[in-house]
C-alpha cells in the first residue's frame, strides 16, 4: 500500500486549527445561553490555543483564487455582534495601543467586535474548508492565514489581554478611559 503524500491541505496543523475553530464557532452561536463568567472563562482559555493553532498553518499555494468565498453573512454578524455586546455589558469596551499606526494612541475597542470578527474569518474557514475540492481548501487556508496575519491575531491578542483581567480580578469593573487604562 502506497503512502498518501504530505500536502498542506490534509496536513495535522490544519486539521487542529479546524477542531479547535469548529469549537470556538459553536460556542460563539451558543453565547446567548452561556453565562457570562463561562464565555469569559471559556473565551480566556481557547484564545491561545486558536493563536498557537493559527501560527502553526503551513504556507499554502492557491491554485485557482476563483475558489475562494465568505459565507458569514452581515446578518450573520450583526446579531452575534449584538449577542456579545448585550453579554459583555459595560465589559465590552476597552481600551488598546494599535501598534501597526506608530503613534501609540489609544484606541477603544469592542470585545463584541473583536470576537465577531474572529467568527467571521473562523467560520469562513469551516465553511470553505469542507467544500469537495482541493482549490476550496487552499484558499480556506491561505486566506485563514492571511486573516490571521493581518486581522484576527491582532484582534485575539488585544481582547485576550482584558478576558484576562476581568478573568482574574473578578469585579465589576468601570469602563476605562485613555486617562485610567485598566493596562
Amino acid at each position: 500500500m502506497s503512502e498518501i503524500p504530505e500536502s498542506p491541505v490534509t496536513s495535522k496543523n490544519v486539521f487542529e486549527l479546524l477542531t479547535v475553530a469548529n469549537d470556538y464557532c459553536i460556542a460563539m452561536r451558543n453565547a446567548e445561553t452561556t453565562s457570562k463568567a463561562k464565555l469569559i472563562d471559556y473565551l480566556r482559555k481557547v484564545c491561545p490555543l486558536l493563536y498557537i493553532k493559527a501560527s502553526l498553518l503551513p504556507e499554502t499555494e492557491v491554485s485557482n483564487p476563483d475558489a475562494n468565498e465568505r459565507f458569514v453573512t452581515e446578518e450573520d454578524w450583526e446579531i452575534l455582534f449584538n449577542t456579545l455586546r448585550n453579554k459583555f455589558g459595560k465589559q465590552d469596551e476597552f481600551w488598546y495601543v494599535d501598534n501597526a499606526d506608530n503613534t501609540n494612541d489609544m484606541i477603544k475597542g469592542s470585545l463584541a467586535e473583536h470576537f465577531t470578527d474572529i467568527y467571521q474569518d473562523l467560520q469562513d474557514f469551516i465553511s470553505l474548508y469542507q467544500k469537495n475540492t482541493i482549490a476550496a481548501k487552499e484558499n480556506a487556508i491561505s486566506e485563514v492565514n492571511r486573516l490571521f496575519k493581518s486581522r484576527w491575531g491582532f484582534r485575539l491578542v488585544n481582547a485576550h489581554k482584558t478576558l484576562h483581567y476581568l478573568s482574574e480580578t473578578k469585579e465589576e469593573i468601570d469602563l476605562a478611559t485613555p486617562e485610567n487604562p485598566l493596562f
